[in-house]
C-alpha cells in the first residue's frame, strides 16, 4: 500500500472541500462578533439600567425634551446649562444600613446617566423651563421672538 497521494496540477495537496473544518477569516470575525456573551459575562451588569430614551419635538415657539425616567424624584436630576450645551444627569445610590445582620452577601444600588444636548442659538435660556410628572422629566425650551416661525401671510402687490 503507498502513502502517496496524487497531487493535482496546481500543485495543492487540500481538495476543493478541505477548507469546510477551517473557518474563513470572515466566518471567524462573524463568530467573534454575532455571538452572545457567556452568561457569567452578562449577568450582575446593568441590572435593568440604561441610558433613558428621549423624545424631541418642535413648535412654532419651542421645542420639548420628554425624557421618560420612572422610579426617580425630582431631587434626583441635575440640569445644567453651559454653553448652549443642556446636560440632563442623575446620580442614584441606595444603601440600606442593618447593624444586627451579619452579610454573607451584600449589593448595593447605584445608577447614573447623563445625557447632552447642544441647543440651537435660537434658545430663550432665561426661560427654560422643567417638569417631573408620573415618570417622565419634561424640558421645555422657548424659542427667542425672533427665531419664532411667524404665520404664512400674502402681500399685496401695489
Amino acid at each position: 500500500m503507498s502513502n502517496l497521494k496524487t497531487v493535482p496540477m496546481n500543485g495543492s495537496l487540500s481538495n476543493k472541500n478541505s477548507n469546510t473544518n477551517f473557518p474563513t477569516w470572515n466566518n471567524w470575525l462573524d463568530d467573534v462578533f454575532n455571538k452572545e456573551l457567556p452568561s457569567v459575562f452578562t449577568s450582575n451588569f446593568n441590572g435593568g439600567v440604561s441610558i433613558p430614551k428621549v423624545n424631541i419635538k418642535e413648535t412654532a415657539d419651542s421645542y420639548f425634551v420628554d425624557m421618560a425616567v420612572p422610579g426617580l424624584k425630582k431631587s434626583d436630576f441635575q440640569i445644567d446649562l453651559d454653553n448652549q450645551v443642556l446636560s440632563i444627569s442623575n446620580k442614584d445610590a441606595e444603601e440600606t444600613e442593618d447593624k444586627d445582620i451579619q452579610f454573607t452577601r451584600r449589593e448595593f444600588h447605584y445608577s447614573s446617566f447623563k445625557r447632552t444636548f447642544t441647543l440651537p442659538e435660537t434658545i430663550d435660556e432665561d426661560k427654560i423651563k422643567a417638569v417631573y410628572n408620573n415618570g417622565i422629566l419634561s424640558i421645555q425650551l422657548p424659542k427667542k421672538e425672533e427665531a419664532k416661525q411667524k404665520p404664512a401671510r400674502t402681500i399685496q402687490i401695489s
